[in-house]
C-alpha cells in the first residue's frame, strides 16, 4: 500500500549521527528521483536531499557536508546518513518520490519518521 516506508529515528547527542532508511516497495531506479524532506515543529517541509540515480545528488545548504543520501545497489532502499547533528536537525523525516508538472507515480507521504537531537 504505502510505497516508501521510512524508519531509523530516535533519540540522538548533539554531534552524533543517524541513519535514516527508506524501503520501496519497487526499485526506485524505476520511479523519479527519491527525496528526503524534513519537517521541524512550526515550519514548512523542506527538501533536505535528493538522491538522483547517475547524476550528482542534490543537498539543502543547511545539510550539505553533514548529511549524505544514497542506495543499495538494487534500488530497494535509500538511505540518508546524518552526521554531526545538531538541535536545529530535529524533525520528522519523509522519504518520498520527486514530482513535477510531468508528474509521478506515487504522490503521497507516509508517516515519516522522527529524529530528536538533545542532550
Amino acid at each position: 500500500q504505502i510505497p516508501l516506508v521510512e524508519s531509523g529515528g530516535g533519540l540522538v547527542q548533539p554531534g552524533g549521527s543517524l541513519r535514516l532508511s527508506c524501503a520501496a516497495s519497487e526499485s526506485i531506479f524505476s520511479l523519479n528521483p527519491i527525496g528526503w524532506y524534513r519537517q521541524s515543529a512550526g515550519k514548512q517541509r523542506e527538501l533536505v536531499a535528493l538522491f538522483v540515480s547517475g547524476g550528482n545528488n542534490y543537498y539543502a545548504d543547511a545539510v550539505k557536508g553533514r548529511f549524505t543520501i544514497s542506495s543499495d545497489n538494487a534500488g530497494n532502499t535509500v538511505y540518508l546518513q546524518m552526521t554531526s547533528l545538531s538541535p536545529e536537525d530535529t524533525a520528522v523525516y519523509y522519504c518520498k518520490e520527486y514530482c513535477s508538472g510531468f508528474g509521478c507515480r506515487y504522490d503521497v507521504w507516509g508517516k515519516g519518521t522522527l529524529v530528536t537531537v538533545s542532550s
